[in-house]
C-alpha cells in the first residue's frame, strides 16, 4: 500500500471520478449537489482531499473548515477498495493535518428498522476504532437528522451555524434547514 492524499487537482477525468463516487457512496438525500460543492471549493469555503495507492484513485474527503473547526462533510472510498485500511489512513491524514482543530461528521442514525442496518453499525464502529466519539446530539440537514461524533472535544450549535453559513451563504443557508438538536 503506497497511499497519497493530496489537495483537489482539477481535471474533467477527475471530476468524473468523484462524481461517481460521490453518487454511489451517499443515497441522494444525503448529497449535497455536486455543483455546489464544487463552486465551494473553488470559493475556498471547501477542501477536497484525494487519496490515490500509487496511480489508482482510491477516494476522497470533502471538508469544511472555520476557524478551528472542520467538518468531516463526506469521506468515500472506492467500494472495490472499501474494508482495506485506506479510511483509516485517510483520517489519519486529516487529523495529522488539522492537529489541534476539532474535528466533527454527521452519520446516520442507528436505525433498526432500516434495510442498511448494520453498514450503519459498521460504519459507527469504524469511526470510533479511528478515534472518534459519539456527542449528545444530532444534525438536521434538510430532511435528514444525523448522529454526530467528533475528535478534540464538543461543538456548539451556534459553531455549527456559523461553519454551514460560511459555506452555504446566505441564500442557501435560508433554505435548507440545517441546524444542531440536543439530545
Amino acid at each position: 500500500m503506497n497511499i497519497t492524499i493530496m489537495s483537489f487537482r482539477r481535471g474533467r477525468n477527475m471530476e468524473e471520478k468523484l462524481k461517481n463516487l460521490y453518487n454511489s457512496a451517499f443515497p441522494s438525500d444525503e448529497r449535497a449537489p455536486f455543483g455546489i460543492m464544487m463552486s465551494r471549493l473553488r470559493k475556498r469555503k471547501a477542501e477536497l482531499l484525494t487519496a490515490f495507492d500509487g496511480e489508482e484513485f482510491i477516494g476522497f474527503a470533502y471538508m469544511i473548515c472555520c476557524e478551528g473547526l472542520v467538518y468531516l462533510f463526506y469521506l468515500a472510498i472506492e467500494e472495490s477498495k472499501r474494508g482495506k485500511g485506506y479510511g483509516g489512513l485517510i483520517l489519519r491524514g486529516i487529523k495529522k493535518k488539522y492537529h489541534g482543530c476539532r474535528i466533527f461528521l454527521a452519520r446516520e442514525q442507528l436505525d433498526i428498522s432500516v434495510p442498511n442496518y448494520q453498514q450503519r453499525v459498521s460504519r459507527r464502529e469504524f469511526y470510533l476504532r479511528n478515534g472518534f466519539e459519539d456527542l449528545p446530539l444530532s444534525i438536521k440537514e434538510a430532511s435528514v437528522i444525523y448522529d454526530v461524533m467528533s475528535i478534540g472535544g464538543t461543538i456548539f450549535p451556534e459553531e455549527y451555524l456559523r461553519i454551514m453559513k460560511f459555506w452555504a451563504g446566505r441564500l442557501l443557508f435560508r433554505f435548507v434547514d440545517m441546524r444542531i438538536i440536543e439530545k
